[in-house]
């Protein structure tokens, strides 16, 4: 079915997701459309994904968004990666980060000459050759213009939609503030017709984005879209948030410590550090997690803890109709991975790339939620192996993530990496072959083949070639700045009056 050329964008919602799709739409072509956003004030956002992947800053470059303005109005900070510990056996700790392993060749990549260089007996551990890893580790970090450094951002989601916001207005973006009572639609195709404000107001467009959060007004509540459940893969469906004081040196990257049910995460600010209880509601009650959150909050409380409740899986279609669901209307994948912004953002571009200006078409819709499925589902299979290659059994919670099965596409990876040293990314995954060989192997899994190309080596030859990336690694972050010091020189806060 064809329908008429879309000319009017409506927004449902505000938030980090509803100032994504209004900042994409209203800078890269917004003068061929029309984009009004609808949100209320009197409706709070989660607000709680305070780290992002390193995607966000081709989204920003293409919103035209100066860094420093950017960090400074949201009380940025830089993320290098994620510090893991506990996760394979208590007491474990690695780290994944955002950079490039060593120096591969076409015939196979870097870790295939480490693992031959490590049977020699003549290598280190991998994260030695590794800039990013390094320098995170080391509390360092440095931009320029011309650096080629791999990073991403912590910041305050409660002032990241007002910063987009701004940014949308001045392109054009009409904001209306009123809460959704109706969602009205065509008798008999059931595209969205207009949204019925409480104030009587009505709000008519060609295509509607849904940016209602977990409640999905539009796509589920008014188009009954349905919902695919990951639940029995990620069983985590509970997540207490609180802002502290910051202790210490500010870190360039996140923590992610797992306990006896699911996680805990650190994320610094300039200003104060977000941190988070994860857990699974069957295997550790509202009441424990509290009690276990505050006993390793370790800082002094800025804000209230509050829980969220939500359920992991991914909106059936999300395109549907005249409709695009985007952020949490659209599914959720626990925050382990940082993810959930860069899945908003890359819907956003994505609709930017294939907008129906001429009319949306079965076609279109079928080309999207395609596109969309792959890269969920990959996202998806990239935390539950987290979980799936954990040692740990001194739980109930661990033993069952330990022995659960798994979907065949992460089974796959996982049988060919331990049978062969082989890892991969497809076509515009957001996780590449690096960060899927960190957790591989901070997770202990060990290959037990890999390609013989090292073996053109001598031991020497091995020794020395490992040893000048190491040194290399070793001279560039020991002339890097504390990220702290950093950050006050590139972005600092304004001092209080």
């Amino acid at each position: 079915m064809t329908r008429p050329p879309v000319k009017k964008v409506v927004i449902a919602g505000g938030g980090t997701a509803g100032w994504c799709a209004a900042a994409a739409l209203s800078k890269m072509i917004g003068p061929l459309i029309e984009v009004t956003l609808v949100e209320s004030d009197e409706i709070g956002i989660i607000g709680v994904g305070e780290a992002t992947v390193p995607t966000i800053r081709t989204f920003h470059h293409l919103l035209g968004i100066d860094e420093r303005q950017f960090m400074r109005e949201t009380n940025a900070s830089i993320k290098l990666g994620i510090s893991f510990d506990n996760w394979a056996r208590k007491g474990d700790h690695y780290f994944h980060s955002f950079g490039v392993l060593g120096k591969s060749s076409w015939m196979a990549p870097f870790h295939h000459i480490w693992l031959e260089a490590r049977a020699k007996g003549v290598a280190g551990p991998l994260s030695d050759y590794c800039f990013e890893l390094q320098a995170a580790e080391n509390g360092k970090f440095e931009t320029s213009p011309t650096s080629r450094i791999n990073y991403a951002y912590h910041f305050d989601t409660g002032l990241y939609g007002p910063f987009l916001r701004r940014l949308s207005e001045a392109a054009g973006v009409t904001r209306i503030e009123g809460k959704i009572a109706r969602v009205d639609q065509n008798p008999e195709s059931g595209d969205i017709t207009a949204l019925k404000l409480e104030s009587g107001q009505t709000i008519e467009g060609d295509l509607y984005i849904d940016c209602t959060g977990l409640r999905g007004l539009l796509i589920e509540g008014a188009l009954k879209s349905g919902y695919e459940d990951w639940s029995h893969w990620l069983s985590n469906d509970s997540a207490i948030a609180m802002q502290t004081e910051p202790t210490g040196a500010i870190v360039p990257y996140t923590q992610a410590i797992a306990h006896d049910a699911g996680w805990h995460w650190r994320i610094p600010l300039q200003n104060r550090v977000g941190q988070g209880h994860v857990y699974s509601s069957q295997h550790m009650s509202d009441d424990q997690a509290m009690d276990s959150f505050m006993a390793t909050v370790g800082a002094k409380p800025l804000t209230k803890p509050r829980t969220i409740k939500y359920r992991t899986g991914r909106r059936l279609k999300i395109w549907n109709k005249n409709c695009i669901a985007m952020g949490l209307s659209s599914g959720f994948i626990e925050p382990l991975e940082s993810t959930n912004i860069h899945l908003m953002q890359i819907a956003a571009t994505r609709l930017v790339q294939l907008f129906p200006f001429d009319g949306i078409t079965d076609a279109l819709i079928n080309r999207f939620n395609k596109l969309t499925e792959d890269e969920v589902v990959n996202i998806r299979d990239f935390v539950i192996m987290h979980y799936k290659l954990t040692e740990r059994d001194d739980t109930a919670y661990w033993r069952e993530r330990r022995d659960m099965a798994v979907p065949y596409t992460l089974t796959e990876r996982i049988e060919m990496f331990r049978d062969t040293g082989h890892a991969w990314q497809v076509a515009d995954e957001v996780f590449r072959i690096d960060s899927w060989l960190q957790v591989m192997t901070g997770q202990r899994l060990e290959p037990k083949s890999w390609h013989r190309l090292g073996q053109m080596m001598t031991v020497e030859q091995s020794r020395d070639a490992l040893a000048a990336i190491k040194s290399q690694i070793d001279k560039a972050v020991a002339a890097m700045p504390a990220h702290g010091d950093f950050l006050k020189s590139y972005c600092a806060l304004p001092e209080p009056a």
